[in-house]
């Protein structure tokens, strides 16, 4: 080989060499700057959490209680409404929305039932029936918890609480949610001021119209409107799980700030990273079925006592507290495709 083509030979070899160096340094400039950026935010995140902590005085401490990922577990999701018009009006908000969640990390599965707000249901702080929505106003966070540990005859373990705030902060730090909006209605909005113009059609919604549209059920039915809720969640996970929503998780933390209450410290709650570390855990919905009744002169959703036991047993069971009910499951979801279909 000619010593003009060794040299050129070598020189083009150099130039690939370092340029490889070049693509792996700033690779690697790269990953530790995203490695940082989520040091960081694992510590914003422990830190807001831990800011979020509010343990109830009637219950036992958190570090007695079962391990969330590695214990069979059940969570009240709560969500409030603490806007200025109804806090002067209540000490503590209505609660707009419960979800109870129980959690089997065994059977890899989670179990979801949204409560109508509506429900004629025993409340224990007051020792009469009243709407479940009520309980709250009663008693705040604790009677919410006594009410539905009281209806299904389980022990909640833990709590989640959110008030609207929280909700629309978080949307909007997605940049918004993409969802069907199912008709044109004047709306509330956190306020409970006629302030929310919705219409219909496939759109990118703010905050404050997503939360509208969550709570509308006027012109449909609590049954609809859960649907709606659930449209609006899974939208919200699809924004937050995308790539390009991977800068705004940091907003999304700061947005629920001091909105958020639970129980449950910062490593327990973010010990759920486990869980859905070697996949999405299968998640089952179960719906509470009855009827509307007017018979007293005020609107109360009178749940169906066939429907509520099986509920029970399927709870129970996946929290290991009678032997397994599987059965149970597919009756229950059954007559909830039976009751769709007749609608």
């Amino acid at each position: 080989m000619k010593r003009e083509e060794y040299k050129k030979k070598k020189g083009s070899q150099s130039k690939t060499k370092l340029f490889l160096k070049i693509s792996g340094f700033t690779f690697l400039i790269a990953a530790l700057g995203v490695s940082a950026y989520l040091y960081q935010l694992y510590n914003q995140t422990a830190e807001v959490l831990d800011r979020s902590y509010e343990p109830l005085a009637q219950k036992e401490p958190a570090e007695l209680r079962v391990e969330p990922a590695k214990d069979k577990v059940s969570i009240l999701l709560i969500g409030v409404d603490e806007s200025e018009a109804r806090h002067e009006a209540e000490e503590h908000g209505r609660s707009d929305a419960l979800i109870l969640a129980t959690l089997n990390p065994k059977m890899k599965s989670i179990k979801l039932v949204s409560i109508p707000r509506d429900s004629y249901v025993y409340i224990p702080k007051v020792n009469y029936k009243d709407k479940i929505t009520h309980a709250h106003a009663f008693g705040g966070t604790a009677a919410s918890i006594d009410t539905v540990e009281n209806l299904f005859d389980i022990p909640i373990n833990y709590y989640i609480k959110m008030n609207f705030n929280a909700f629309i902060d978080v949307v909007d730090a997605l940049g918004g949610v993409e969802v069907e909006v199912p008709y044109e209605r004047i709306e509330k909005d956190e306020n409970d001021k006629n302030a929310i113009h919705l219409m219909p059609g496939l759109q990118r919604l703010d905050g404050r119209h997503t939360l509208a549209l969550a709570r509308t059920r006027k012109l449909d039915s609590d049954i609809e409107r859960g649907k709606r809720q659930q449209m609006i969640l899974q939208a919200m996970i699809k924004e937050a799980t995308s790539i390009t929503s991977l800068t705004k998780y940091g907003d999304v933390i700061n947005a629920l700030g001091e909105n958020m209450k639970t129980d449950m410290t910062s490593k327990q709650m973010l010990s759920f990273i486990q869980y859905v570390k070697t996949g999405m855990p299968k998640v089952d919905t179960l719906t509470l079925s009855g009827y509307d009744d007017m018979s007293t002169g005020v609107y109360y959703y009178k749940l169906d006592e066939r429907n509520l036991e099986e509920t029970r047993q399927i709870l129970k069971s996946h929290l290991g507290l009678i032997p397994d009910s599987s059965s149970l499951t597919e009756s229950n979801t059954t007559q909830i495709t039976a009751e769709v279909t007749q609608e």
